[in-house]
């Protein structure tokens, strides 16, 4: 009779371990089944210390599955998706490894973002990363509906998009990091450039609560630069080629933001103010590759791996989400494409051209 109870108090400790490395979303009467199974089975063999010793080591590092929802395909984005990776890489937490990530695109489709949050709870991952603001957004209804943590990157405004407090402090377990532009200096460096303009262009989605709360700040702070915002709103990439073309009647350059939909549209935009001889201004170092003229912007891998350690952190049980603010990068670098500026007969200020952290020579398709 003793020799039963040792052996059952042994399996239902090894079915705990068991149970507590894997995902965290699993369910209480998951863990009670197989203790209980194990239990009755242990009744008629006995397991052994060395046995219980050899299964904490194994499972000791831990596994973890994530699911990353991105909203669309650009290269700010993709650089988001890959630092994030490098990020939690830097901190033990390697693909392939000890990591499985399940990958979607929403391909700028809301719907199809809230399609993709809610796979990856029926999937018992064990934390969503979302990249851009549609897609944690979605991500957090569904996650806290199924005690999934949320990362999140690339969102511009977490308050507005109702992820934070006004004082930086999460609404749930939703956490991550903001690619908020800086406006101010990025007035100044059209001003640099451009002496004597007096009108930007600014296209955003209408529904994008990001663009909204960018082109608000913009239109604050023009007048200090002697500017005056002239803003189109789309609904959808159908409706690029007529606002565009309207646009560029009207101003002397445009200025684009990291809005989802325009962007996915940069190459038709840029096309158009060529032929037109309009510069347009770029928010990050991917727009200034393919084509527009200069922007003070943020790196966007270097913005990934910030939000990696976060999750990092989450997914060790270092943190709660809850416990963690959004994190904003500080600093913007000037990024110029010596290429467009020779196309369109522009020389870049010295200041500016000597304090880039990247010019580049050629227009990348």
């Amino acid at each position: 009779m003793k020799k039963s109870i040792k052996a059952i108090i042994a399996a239902t400790f090894t079915a705990a371990l068991l149970a507590g490395c894997s995902s965290n979303t699993a369910s209480t009467t998951t863990v009670a089944e197989t203790t209980t199974a194990t239990a009755t089975e242990a009744a008629a063999e006995t397991t052994t210390s060395e046995s219980a010793d050899a299964a904490d080591t194994a499972l000791a590092d831990g596994s973890y599955t994530i699911g990353i929802n991105q909203f669309a395909v650009h290269g700010s984005l993709d650089n988001c998706r890959e630092g994030f990776l490098e990020g939690l890489a830097e901190n033990g937490i390697v693909e392939g490894k000890n990591l499985t990530v399940l990958e979607e695109n929403a391909q700028a489709d809301p719907g199809l973002a809230a399609q993709i949050s809610t796979n990856f709870a029926g999937q018992k991952v064990d934390l969503i990363c979302a990249i851009a603001t549609p897609s944690a957004q979605s991500a957090y209804s569904v996650g806290r509906k199924n005690d999934i943590p949320v990362i999140y990157t690339a969102v511009t405004d977490p308050v507005a998009a109702e992820l934070a407090n006004a004082d930086g402090t999460p609404v749930g377990e939703v956490t991550g990091t903001s690619d908020k532009l800086p406006v101010e200096q990025q007035l100044e460096m059209i001003r640099a450039i451009l002496p004597d303009a007096k009108k930007i262009g600014i296209m955003y989605t209408t529904s994008e609560v990001n663009s909204a709360s960018t082109l608000a700040e913009y239109k604050e702070k023009a007048a200090d630069y002697g500017f005056e915002i002239v803003e189109s709103g789309v609904s959808s990439t159908a409706d690029i080629p007529l606002a565009a073309d309207s646009l560029l009647e009207q101003v002397d350059c445009l200025n684009n933001l990291t809005d989802n939909t325009v962007v996915a549209s940069l190459p038709l935009i840029l096309s158009k103010a060529n032929a037109k001889n309009i510069p347009v201004f770029g928010s990050e170092i991917e727009q200034v590759k393919i084509g527009c003229l200069a922007a003070m912007g943020l790196d966007y891998v270097d913005l990934g791996k910030q939000t990696g350690r976060m999750a990092a952190e989450v997914l060790k049980g270092e943190k709660k989400a809850s416990e963690l603010n959004f994190e904003v990068i500080e600093t913007a670098a000037f990024y110029g494409n010596s290429k467009v500026a020779e196309d369109l007969g522009i020389t870049f200020p010295e200041d500016l051209a000597s304090n880039a952290k990247e010019l580049f020579t050629e227009i990348t398709q």
